[in-house]
């Protein structure tokens, strides 16, 4: 007689698990999906360890923009290196296509002006380009830019490679928002819930 009221909580449990089961794995395949920083690439702005949600939707209405911090798979230049494909990479976009990018002086410039960066560790120490971003490719830097593999590196970003925009860090605390999707477009967020804007 006991097993027939367990046999009957798991004939009513199991649809809600595997339903639950189902949405969690749409929603991490094709809308956002944890990561953690692995590397010291974008420091000051992101710390190691740190863990992101990155969000996979709004590139099909909202195209890359400058400033966007970018999850995306290893270009195959990388993979000729030895790294592992399903690895992934974090960095900034600094160019989009068509325009012509440029490092010199410790300073990026973009068609002919200085990019403002206020969130880079330091100068580069480098010098790259003048170049012209492919149509369909972004030029893509670690905020440490003395310590970055990025596309002064190996080169433009194929966009199709890119898995979606950090949207916020979620650890450690304070909650920050990055760019990527704008505060108000999350969803009603920036009304719902003001504190995570701080």
């Amino acid at each position: 007689m006991k097993w027939l009221p367990l046999w009957q909580w798991w004939l009513n449990t199991l649809p809600t698990l595997v339903l639950a089961l189902a949405l969690a794995a749409l929603i991490r395949w094709g809308v956002a999906e944890p990561r953690y920083i692995p590397s010291g690439s974008m420091l000051p702005t992101l710390q190691l360890g740190d863990r992101l949600v990155v969000e996979k939707i709004s590139h099909y209405w909202r195209d890359w923009q400058r400033g966007d911090i970018v999850v995306f798979a290893p270009p195959p230049a990388l993979v000729s290196q030895g790294y592992r494909p399903e690895n992934v990479l974090i960095k900034r976009v600094v160019a989009l296509p068509g325009e012509t990018v440029e490092v010199r002086d410790g300073q990026v410039w973009v068609n002919g002006v200085p990019l403002p960066e206020p969130y880079r560790a330091e100068a580069a120490d480098y010098a790259w380009g003048p170049a012209v971003v492919p149509a369909g490719c972004v030029f893509v830097l670690g905020d440490n830019r003395n310590a970055s593999n990025d596309s002064h590196v190996w080169g433009f970003l194929d966009e199709r490679l890119i898995l979606g925009r950090a949207w916020m860090r979620f650890w450690p605390w304070p909650v920050q928002i990055y760019a990527g999707i704008p505060p108000g477009e999350a969803m009603g967020l920036a009304w719902d819930y003001p504190w995570l804007l701080g």
